[in-house]
């Protein structure tokens, strides 16, 4: 059976960094409560020091604006029709930008199929018509579109250009996993949702899957299900944005989900054997509860919690921004695996090992 392989992995982020701004906002939201300290609290220790936007905050504007473009406004924060035409202008230059990083020269004409991953928006045509006209790909391009998975959608999305490749081992995949996350900032009383905005920021990654033997293979894949757990990560569309509420049980969820299910991730590996740990860092206490759950050593998510402290949780381009990481730095012949998590509560993961070139 043939082997299919991520050859390389690009990623971008919008200009603006708003991290301090949407935590000075939470923390307004809270004024006057018990909770205000509590927030404080968990805000320093979220080991998240940037996130990035296409919106461009800093001070308060006069006027109650949270940025300078006066898209979110207190008081009258943007309908889900707004939100997403700033996603239709927003998005397709952040794919340009990852898509340009990946390189690909002359594989951009022999591409056969483009997958693109999205949870955070959606038009049609949308992305992959314009990265069709931006690059000049075929026009009978092979096109898949996977949306409103969430974080762990990355995974699916490896799984099928994975499917593709294998049964058809002259295809060349592209793969865009974009999420612009801060589109969906609201005003909330609520500490625990507050909390959920305080981690998203907005990236978008590319990668290019083909049976060609370098970068790193995609060996096998598990879903794991935590049963008694679809309320913890909700993500639903409403009147103002797509609403996302993540339960603070969910990382001691995820440990005890792990834990009891890593002979079959692993493949009856110990998990001694692992090299590499490639965890979707959707918070400081995920990757905590991922490190205890497991047993892993000091430095063994180096990588994730980088990612996190410069980017935030991007939602499902997050995980290939932890795989690029990994990538850069990797010898070959080690052996790795990956998870990412989120809404069911399912844990999506994947086995791969380290090509080189």
């Amino acid at each position: 059976m043939t082997q299919a392989y991520v050859n390389r992995i690009a990623s971008a982020t919008p200009p603006n960094d708003v991290h301090g701004a949407f935590v000075d906002f939470a923390e307004r939201q809270l004024e006057g409560t018990r909770e205000s300290r509590l927030f404080q609290r968990m805000a320093s220790r979220a080991q998240i020091e940037h996130r990035w936007s296409f919106l461009s905050a800093d001070d308060p504007q006069e006027n109650g604006a949270l940025d300078r473009d006066s898209f979110y406004v207190v008081g009258r924060f943007p309908s889900t029709a707004a939100r997403m035409k700033r996603y239709e202008a927003d998005a397709p230059r952040l794919a340009a930008e990852a898509v340009e990083r990946l390189d690909l020269g002359p594989d951009a004409k022999s591409l056969t199929h483009l997958i693109v991953v999205s949870c955070t928006g959606l038009s049609a045509p949308g992305v992959d018509f314009d990265l069709i006209a931006r690059f000049g790909l075929n026009t009978s391009i092979e096109r898949s579109s996977i949306g409103f998975m969430g974080c762990y959608a990355a995974i699916n999305g490896l799984k099928l250009a994975r499917h593709i490749v294998r049964s058809e081992p002259r295809s060349k995949v592209l793969l865009v996993c974009l999420e612009l996350c801060t589109l969906h900032l609201n005003e909330s009383p609520s500490l625990e949702q507050l909390l959920s905005f305080l981690v998203f920021g907005d990236g978008c990654a590319a990668a290019l899957v083909t049976a060609e033997p370098w970068g790193i293979s995609l060996d096998s894949f598990h879903a794991v299900m935590a049963p008694g757990t679809a309320e913890e990560i909700r993500w639903n569309i409403r009147d103002l944005g797509f609403d996302m509420f993540l339960s603070g049980k969910v990382p001691a969820e995820l440990g005890h989900t792990l834990k009891d299910s890593i002979e079959r991730i692993l493949v009856g590996r110990p998990v001694d054997e692992i090299d590499l740990w490639a965890v979707h860092p959707g918070g400081r206490s995920v990757l905590d509860a991922v490190e205890t759950g497991l047993g892993l050593g000091g430095d063994a998510l180096s990588a994730s919690r980088e990612v996190l402290r410069a980017n935030g949780n991007m939602s499902s381009a997050t995980i290939l921004f932890v795989l690029e990481e990994i990538m850069r730095d990797a010898g070959a012949g080690r052996l790795g695996c990956a998870l990412a998590f989120g809404p069911g509560l399912v844990a999506e993961t994947m086995m791969f090992r380290t090509a080189g070139r």
